[in-house]
């Protein structure tokens, strides 16, 4: 599993997940959350408002009072619609445009190590 951000400005980084990681809220803030809002900083370092989608760890409480103390300006759980392919473009674009970069990539990456060394450059 692999995390990123992307936004009108630019992309943040492919952010691997731990080997049998559960992904629950204290994982998404403690591992995620922290390199993302880094990423967001680097490619719009003057404002951004954040956006997730409705999985558990990004809807829990915790996850949702940790953006209220850490984040300027984010779209709230409650204010975004369930299921929308217009606003959630990470998984109505971005995977199938990476996907095609992956395609042309050469060498392959073999491994995990691999993947995580090219991530950097098929976007």
């Amino acid at each position: 599993m692999v995390s990123a951000g992307v936004c009108y400005g630019g992309k943040g980084k492919l952010h691997f997940v731990a080997d049998k990681a559960k992904i629950n809220a204290d994982y998404y803030m403690t591992n995620l959350l922290p390199k993302l809002m880094e990423d967001c900083k680097d490619v719009a370092p003057r404002d951004f408002i954040f956006q997730q989608d409705s999985a558990p760890a990004h809807a829990a409480r915790q996850t949702q009072e940790w953006l209220v103390r850490n984040i300027p300006d984010f779209i709230t759980k409650d204010e975004w619609p369930p299921n929308s392919p217009d606003l959630n473009p990470l998984d109505y674009h971005v995977w199938g445009a990476m996907l095609e970069r992956y395609r042309i990539h050469k060498p392959k990456p073999q491994n995990k190590a691999e993947l995580s060394g090219a991530g950097s450059h098929l976007g």
